[in-house]
């Protein structure tokens, strides 16, 4: 089974390089399934319900979230219409939506995926670790192949969360710092992760947006307006090999393309 995961989607540019050329990517990779972070996809912070709609249609079989899912409001209705679209499961209950929902493809082997945020130096939420476990404990057994998207800032967060699941799901994959990092590894159990998958959109940018912006931003100390960078996008993710009769990574592969 071979599953890309791509890093943050962010802005228009992220939005026009997968319309583009996600197809002709998954043909070229024979590629099962195309899962991605979406909650930076509209204008660099949140996820409309339009924009939702259009990456899913684009070839995009799962959509996961983070700590800007809910900031524009008519994403939120958008959460009964679908199975596909994903926000962290350890939001307090009353939450919309779901973190953590099995798929049963017709073609092929069924998988979980379970999307967490972080809570260092990010808005507080519930525990993470807690949250994880109670979504492994009410998957079904036949259930093997699952993954884990854990949205948060810090690295020894995400490597403490990663240990923790090690052996009990097939791979965690950092997202939110829309650097991709270069420590893809299975660890001692068996479970692949990457400290971060990257950013698809402009990489050429201060995290996708306008280095000036920025910069303004840290040397004045002033609130500034941030805009999306216009610097030629491209797509970064995680590609995985996945032993569908086990549900352990083969490989675990650090992905780009320009």
């Amino acid at each position: 089974m071979r599953i890309l995961f791509l890093g943050d989607i962010f802005g228009r540019p992220g939005r026009a390089i997968l319309f583009e050329r996600l197809r002709q990517i998954r043909r070229d990779h024979g590629l099962d399934r195309v899962l991605a972070n979406g909650e930076n996809a509209s204008g660099g912070i949140g996820l409309t319900a339009k924009a939702a709609r259009q990456l899913l249609d684009a070839g995009i079989d799962v959509l996961t979230g983070g700590n800007h899912i809910f900031r524009h409001r008519d994403l939120t209705p958008f959460f009964d219409t679908t199975d596909r679209l994903l926000r962290p499961a350890n939001y307090p209950k009353g939450a919309p939506g779901t973190g953590c929902q099995v798929y049963r493809p017709k073609d092929g082997p069924p998988y979980a995926v379970l999307n967490l945020l972080g809570r260092t130096f990010m808005a507080p939420v519930d525990c993470p670790f807690a949250a994880a476990e109670k979504a492994l404990a009410d998957l079904p057994g036949d259930v093997l192949v699952r993954l884990v998207d854990f949205h948060a800032e810090a690295t020894s967060e995400k490597k403490a969360l990663a240990y923790f699941l090690d052996g009990r799901v097939s791979a965690v994959l950092g997202t939110h710092t829309h650097v991709q990092t270069a420590d893809a590894q299975l660890l001692p159990r068996g479970t692949a992760y990457m400290t971060d998958i990257g950013l698809t959109g402009p990489t050429a940018s201060t995290l996708g947006m306008d280095p000036e912006d920025v910069i303004a931003r840290f040397r004045t100390g002033l609130p500034q307006r941030f805009t999306v960078s216009r610097a030629t996008p491209e797509m970064q993710g995680a590609l995985l090999d996945i032993d569908a009769a086990t549900g352990k990574v083969v490989t675990i592969t650090p992905w780009r393309l320009a």
